[in-house]
């Protein structure tokens, strides 16, 4: 399945534990941000459909960021695009914290989306390079470290709520702890040269492939990103909303929805060096799609934050294998993985605009159904992150 497993040198773990700070940031600093998206609705009295619409500006530029990451990153290097991006998130997050203009909303909401673009697509580089050097499955792990940083980033909103602190400094403080860590570790990265010795091994043993391979990937991303926006835009949406939660509770959902990701994400790999990767992306789009329709029929906040743990367990794997299976692919992988995780952003768009719509036309606990429908999906297209055979036997040869 992977190539032949090595031991490690002291600057493989490096990269490594750089490669684990820029997860960790980039989970810090999305999640400051989007559970405090009823707090900017409120501030700037956006209705639903205003809401809906900054929403989707998002992941629509982030698409073109993760495109333009994609090319500067075979000319320059990952780690460059990625250490300029991951700082320009810390920035923008801090600013949007501290801005009291709807002009400047939308302007610093379109930053972000073309920074955080820029961030997903290069981290996953980064993390591809590593899993190749490693020889085994080690990319869940990068995808846990993300889900640290985001539980942290809705705990740390949770507790200034519950203390009433201003709106700005809990944006700031988590955030700007974020960037000294990026700052301090992302220097360590793999460099331009260090990435395409990597990308080399690989393909020595596996043939250039076209885009075909690519396509379930690029859907079971699509409808597993879905899923995650119906979660990170409208859980806390949901809880004041459907379950007239407040305070603390409200951010809460989705603390537990990444609190169980990342529970989930822990023995992640071994469970893919063990059974394979197919067959832990069905098992898990089917507990996500169990865990959406808990959501849709929750009768009390109990339930619902259960729920929201079950789809974040279920969906846990998808989107580091669907990376990890994009790099497998050969030559031009950074350029796959840059088509991989655009998918997010079409998931994501999908998902925000579905949510949104159906929120402002029926009510929000309709609008997560069709996020557990293209979920179970993923069941279907499960066989597409198994490796080809010809590249498993090319790679024992």
């Amino acid at each position: 399945m992977f190539m032949e497993a090595v031991v490690p040198t002291p600057r493989d773990r490096q990269a490594r534990v750089a490669t684990w700070a820029a997860f960790f940031v980039q989970g810090l600093c999305f999640a400051t941000l989007l559970t405090h998206v009823t707090d900017l609705q409120r501030r700037f009295e956006l209705s639903d459909g205003d809401l809906t619409l900054v929403l989707l500006l998002v992941p629509v530029i982030a698409g073109v960021g993760s495109a333009a990451a994609g090319f500067l990153a075979a000319r320059y290097g990952s780690a460059l695009v990625l250490r300029i991006s991951q700082l320009a998130v810390c920035v923008i997050v801090v600013l949007l914290g501290w801005n009291g203009g709807l002009t400047g909303l939308y302007l610093l909401s379109a930053a972000f989306g073309l920074a955080v673009g820029a961030v997903d697509a290069t981290m996953n580089m980064q993390a591809v390079a590593v899993e190749r050097t490693y020889g085994m499955s080690v990319l869940t792990g990068f995808h846990a470290v993300w889900s640290v940083g985001s539980m942290l980033g809705a705990g740390a909103n949770s507790a200034f709520s519950a203390l009433g602190v201003d709106l700005g400094w809990s944006f700031t403080v988590p955030v700007v702890i974020g960037a000294v860590i990026s700052l301090a570790m992302l220097p360590r990265l793999y460099g331009r040269e260090e990435e395409r010795a990597t990308a080399q091994a690989v393909e020595t043993a596996a043939a250039r492939v076209p885009w075909r391979p690519i396509i379930p990937l690029c859907l079971a991303m699509a409808f597993l990103y879905v899923g995650d926006a119906a979660v990170s835009n409208y859980s806390t949406v949901y809880m004041e909303g459907a379950l007239a939660a407040t305070g603390w509770l409200v951010p809460f959902a989705y603390f537990a929805y990444q609190a169980a990701m990342l529970l989930a994400r822990i023995p992640g790999d071994l469970a893919v060096r063990r059974y394979g990767p197919a067959p832990v992306v069905r098992l898990g789009a089917v507990a996500a799609a169990l865990g959406l329709l808990g959501v849709v029929v929750a009768p009390g906040p109990l339930v619902a934050v259960v729920s929201f743990g079950l789809v974040g367990v279920g969906l846990s794997i998808i989107a580091p294998q669907s990376f990890s299976a994009a790099g497998r692919l050969g030559a031009g992988a950074e350029t796959a993985i840059a088509r991989v995780n655009l998918f997010n952003y079409v998931g994501f768009v999908v998902g925000a605009a579905a949510v949104g719509t159906i929120n402002d036309l029926v009510n929000v606990r309709v609008a997560f159904i069709p996020a557990a429908v293209l979920v179970v999906l993923i069941v279907f297209l499960a066989r597409g992150f198994q490796p080809r055979a010809a590249e498993v036997a090319a790679r024992q040869g």
